[in-house]
Parts: C-alpha cells; structure tokens; sequence
C-alpha cells in the first residue's frame, strides 16, 4: 500500500526514529502501524533514536593504518565507564577497520554501509549497540589519509585512545621518529605543521591583540610594531609544529630534529575525544548511580 507523509509522521513520533527509518519499517510491514513500531524496536532503531538528544561527550580516539592508508576516528559515549568497556574499544577499532576498507566520503555515507561490506548496515549495528549497551552513542568525524610511497605513517594513541593523532612524515623509514611526533603532537596541541600554513585572518588578529597590549602597557610606539613581531615568534612556537621545542630534549626544536633525519612532516591530524562538545556537569556519584541503574 501508499506509505502516505502522516503515517511516517505518526511513526516518528511515536518512536524517535529517522523518517527514512520509518517509511522502510512501514514498508516492510505494508502500513502496519504496530508491526512498523515492532519492526523498529526489533532493529533497535526506536531505542537508540529516544536516546539520541543525550549529549555524548566521552568515548575514543582510534588510528588504524594499512599499507597507504590510514585513519584516525573519533567515536563518542555518554559516559566514561562505557568509553572503559571491552566490548565498546573492540567495537571502535571495528568502526576504523570499516572506514579503511570502504573509504566513505563523509560520516553520513559510512553509517549508510554495508558494515565491513557485508549484512547490515554500520548505522544498523550502531543502533544495536546502543540498544544493547543503554547509552547514546556517535561516530562524530574520521579522517582518512593516504601517503605518497616512501612516506611513513606515525601514531599515537594518549591515555587509551582520550587523544588520537595520525602523523605523515615524508620519505623516512624511522618509525620511532615518526612515533615521538605523534606524542609531540598529543603533548603540545600544535595546529599547524609550519608558519606559512597559519591563516591569514587568524595571524591579523593576534598582530591587533598583541598590539593592543603593547599599547596598554605604556610601550612607545616607535618600538611596538619590533615588540610585536617577537611576540609573534612565541606565538608561532604555540601553534606550529616544527617551531615547537621538541618535548624529550628540551635543548632541540622540532625543525632540527627534522632537518637531522633528512625528513619533513607532511601533515597530522589530532584528536581529543569530546574537545568543542558542551558537556553537562554531573557529578562523580550521579554519574555513577546513573550507570548502576543501567545494569
């Protein structure tokens, strides 16, 4: 029969879920209401939908590389205690094992695929989980990289996986090197690998701050645009990578260290598990009577 835009409508909103989610369940069923409701709740789809406005600010980084490629991604949990569990940090390297082997454009065409290309679909199982595990769970970003030959790739997972970064270092066999970046990178937050990469806008108004204060600290201004551009050499020692003093010898910076190993970074990408996501403040007890009462 016609799957009419009211039923879908009904569908949602007595269970949660997507609207495509529901004009497939009213389909199969042939309208059935109740028995599109079943089919949901069967998939898990209607459990995992009302939990999907809870905010997930936990969970973990994964990196996962094969010949070429690599991937880092970034999967979240509600809670802590989840982010621990076996079956959860099993599940995440499955989710970086996917995305490696199907290569999707974006985290919407990966939850549409088959998962590892095969049976049901990587939202399917995502809602299964969720339905399982009794938490609102997301994949929030991945990116996939791919390295020239003769480049190497270099990994480094912080505290388990609450920080992730994937490193490409250009015509290098030196794993350790490439490892000691990437704990670089976890360290120091830098967000670019040189100066020239910094943008434009943001350089333009870090020169107005540090001006500004300059000013305000009663400097003529004769020798406030020098005062400024020093400064500026801090900042950039803040933010880029190869300006960086290296962290296991603090008498090197990080350029030398290149320059030494006949190497270069080519790029990085670093993750921290919930950074940028407004997180609700419970407390320690809360939060651990809110699991209790989960099990």
């Amino acid at each position: 029969m016609a799957i009419s835009a009211s039923m879908v409508k009904e569908l949602r909103e007595r269970t949660g879920a997507g609207m495509m989610d529901c004009k497939k369940a009213l389909q199969e069923a042939d309208g059935d209401m109740e028995k599109a409701v079943d089919i949901l709740r069967e998939k898990g789809i209607a459990k995992a939908a009302k939990k999907s406005d809870r905010v997930a600010a936990e969970g973990l980084t994964a990196v996962e590389t094969q010949g070429n490629l690599g991937v880092i991604v970034e999967v979240n949990s509600e809670t802590d205690f989840v982010a621990k569990n076996e079956n959860f940090q099993s599940f995440v390297k499955e989710i970086s094992e996917h995305l490696l082997s199907q290569r999707p454009a974006n985290v919407e065409e990966a939850l549409g695929q088959a998962f590892k290309g095969e049976g049901a679909s990587l939202q399917e199982v995502l809602n299964e989980k969720i339905s399982t595990i009794g938490e609102n769970m997301n994949i929030r970003r991945f990116e996939i990289l791919e390295k020239a030959d003769g480049n190497l790739f270099g990994h480094y997972l912080h505290m388990g996986g609450r920080i992730g970064v994937l490193i490409e270092l250009a015509n290098t066999t030196n794993e350790e090197l490439a490892k000691d970046l990437a704990m670089q990178i976890a360290a120091a937050k830098p967000t670019y690998v040189k100066r020239d990469e910094v943008d434009a806008s943001e350089l333009d108004r870090e020169r107005e701050v540090l001006t500004a204060q300059a000013l305000n600290e009663g400097k003529p201004e004769n020798i406030v645009q020098k005062m400024v551009e020093g400064r500026l050499n801090k900042y950039y020692e803040e933010v880029c990578l190869v300006e960086q003093t290296f962290v296991k010898d603090s008498d090197k910076k990080v350029k030398d260290l290149l320059k030494a190993n006949n190497t270069d970074v080519v790029r990085f990408v670093r993750y921290e598990v919930g950074e940028g996501i407004e997180k609700k403040a419970d407390n320690f007890v809360e939060e651990v009577m809110a699991q209790t009462k989960k099990q």
